[in-house]
C-alpha cells in the first residue's frame, strides 16, 4: 500500500479557500466613477454662478484711467449711441474702429437701460466681442441703502 498524491480534479474548485485572486473587480470603480460624475455635473452649474456679497466701503480715490474708455449706450427703444452720436448696429464698429487709439486692446463701456431689451444689449456686446474687443464693462449705478 502506498500513498498516492494526486490532484484535485473533479473534486471543488480546484484551489484553497482565501488564497489571492489575480482578477480585477471592476463594479466597485466603475460605481464610484459614476457617483463622481453625477456629484460633478451637479456641482459645476453651481460653480459658475455669482455669489451676492456686500463689497466694503473705502475712502480711497476712484481709479484713474490715463485714457477715457469709449462709452456705448443702448436706449430703451433699442438706439445705440457712441459718445452720444447716435448709430445703427451695423455702423457700431466702425465708429468704435475709428475711435479706438489702442485697436482691440480699447477698453469699452456699455449703458444699456434697465427697461431695454436684453437682446438689443447682447447684439451690441456680441458684434463687440466678435470684431475682437476683449475689454468691455457694463455700467451700472449702485442701489440705494435704505
Amino acid at each position: 500500500m502506498g500513498v498516492s498524491i494526486g490532484t484535485s480534479k473533479g473534486r471543488g474548485k480546484g484551489r484553497r479557500r482565501g488564497g489571492p485572486i489575480s482578477e480585477i473587480n471592476v463594479t466597485p470603480l466603475v460605481d464610484v466613477m459614476l457617483v463622481l460624475l453625477i456629484v460633478f455635473m451637479v456641482a459645476a452649474p453651481m460653480m459658475t454662478m455669482g455669489v451676492p456679497i456686500d463689497l466694503p466701503k473705502t475712502s480711497a480715490p476712484p481709479m484713474t484711467l490715463e485714457r477715457k474708455p469709449i462709452t456705448v449706450t443702448v436706449a430703451p427703444d433699442g438706439t445705440i449711441s457712441v459718445e452720444k452720436a447716435v448709430v445703427t448696429l451695423e455702423g457700431l464698429l466702425p465708429v468704435i474702429a475709428s475711435l479706438a487709439g489702442e485697436g482691440a486692446e480699447e477698453r469699452l463701456y456699455v449703458r444699456g437701460d434697465a427697461t431695454a431689451a436684453y437682446g438689443n444689449i447682447m447684439k451690441v456686446l456680441g458684434s463687440l466681442s466678435a470684431a475682437g474687443y476683449s475689454r468691455i464693462g457694463l455700467i451700472t449705478e449702485p442701489e440705494p441703502r435704505p
